[in-house]
């Protein structure tokens, strides 16, 4: 075993410095073009899908309703039955909206911020807002959060979820903070899976505002890429702590069919829904009714949907086996990082030696692989120990893919040898 990198003398490392400049140099002069910036699927996982653009000889719903026409505000009755027979939720406390699960979420903080909830007042009436962020997590969730002006909270991850201790001392002695983001299965860097523990203390904790919400964006919820992990019913602690109103959920088929034109759905209790529709029925008539139809006639009922992700996973696997086999062939002697094997979802999370992740990914992007910015897992985009990076590996090719992680190899190499050099 090689002792760590950190450990080596100023000989050893200029020495390594070299060598890996001589590699980097190699790889620039290929004039690489490789993007893997955001989890996009690939072409194969889209074509695996195509068959849901034929499924509309009939435009009409099981109960003969003509999906081509207005109304139906919550969606069609037997796309709202499929979510909830996926998600194991009750279809009665569901909404079906249009392609983006993303858009959901923000427009429920737009509600909050302009009407409150089931009586509690407006956010945009009160003094100060404030929102629980566990970091790394999802760079659109922080954003959102950051346009309605509220101060967010960074919460560390651990294995299990976030640090709930932290986020129940915070809950319950600040009535600021309104609520908590959460990616609870394969977390969006990490792939984290949130413990029963956790859900359970989410559901249960006393939190300083009566109106406090969890958003549980369960994005990769059915994405498994070896045996699949059960998690928790978020609803069932929050009625069994006394709180039936805390949790929105939201989910959709973007990565399941196609991204931008899958279905997009949430569940909350039932009176947050009524008020939501509400609110809703002023917004829109109704969302794209034939998507759903086109949708359900692929994917059709639970054991359905879990072949297709299956088959969906047979494509994705090779790739996360690409990424996790060379970063533990190049990096794992010498310590020059460290990271979480996921066992679904869409990313792998890496650390490298502090203060290192801006220079890894600027090496990298001048080589020609774009990267997700650095800092963009943390609200603000701040990093306090400039060390995550998320590899998104879906999208390139495999043959792109061994290519980009050699040469993202080199580079986390090369800017830990450079920090400990002094260069920067």
């Amino acid at each position: 075993m090689i002792k760590p990198v950190y450990e080596w003398s100023h000989a050893e490392l200029e020495a390594l410095k070299v060598e890996l400049e001589a590699e980097y140099s190699e790889f620039s002069s290929r004039n690489l073009a490789l993007n893997m910036a955001r989890g996009k699927p690939s072409s194969g996982l889209l074509d695996h899908n195509m068959n849901v653009l034929d499924k509309l000889e009939n435009p009409c719903a099981a109960d003969g309703t003509d999906a081509r026409n207005y109304g139906i505000l919550d969606g069609l009755p037997e796309m709202r039955r499929f979510f909830g027979e996926v998600l194991n939720i009750d279809p009665e406390r569901i909404i079906v909206g249009g392609n983006s699960s993303l858009t959901l979420m923000y427009d429920s903080i737009v509600r909050l911020m302009m009407f409150g909830s089931c009586g509690f007042p407006a956010w945009r009436s009160l003094p100060k807002l404030k929102f629980l962020c566990p970091s790394p997590g999802y760079d659109r969730h922080f954003a959102i959060t950051q346009e309605f002006g509220f101060e967010m909270i960074p919460v560390p991850m651990t294995e299990n979820g976030p640090d709930m201790d932290m986020v129940e001392e915070l809950a319950a002695g600040d009535e600021a903070i309104k609520g908590i983001w959460c990616v609870p299965l394969y977390s969006n860097p990490q792939g984290v899976c949130y413990s029963d523990e956790t859900v359970s203390r989410l559901g249960k904790m006393k939190t300083a505002a009566p109106d406090f919400k969890i958003f549980w964006d369960n994005a990769y919820g059915v994405h498994h890429l070896y045996e699949e992990v059960k998690l928790a019913d978020i609803f069932a602690a929050c009625e069994a702590g006394g709180n039936p109103d805390r949790a929105y959920m939201f989910f959709s088929t973007s990565k399941i069919t196609f991204p931008g034109a899958g279905v997009a759905m949430m569940a909350s209790s039932v009176n947050e829904r009524k008020e939501i529709l509400k609110h809703m029925g002023i917004q829109t008539i109704g969302s794209d009714k034939l998507n759903q139809l086109r949708t359900l006639r692929v994917l059709k009922d639970a054991p359905t949907l879990k072949k297709h992700m299956a088959e969906l996973a047979e494509v994705l696997r090779p790739k996360f086996d690409i990424v996790l086999k060379t970063l533990d062939a190049e990096l794992k002697d010498g310590a020059f990082a460290s990271w979480i094997t996921p066992r679904g979802g869409y990313f792998v999370s890496l650390d490298t030696l502090d203060g290192c992740a801006k220079k890894t990914l600027e090496l990298a992007k001048n080589a020609g692989v774009t990267m997700t910015g650095a800092g963009a897992t943390f609200p603000y985009k701040n990093d306090p120990h400039d060390r995550n990076i998320r590899i998104a590996p879906t999208y390139p090719s495999n043959d792109e893919l061994q290519t980009a992680m050699k040469l993202f190899c080199v580079c986390v190499k090369l800017a830990a040898v450079k920090k400990l050099c002094g260069e920067f």
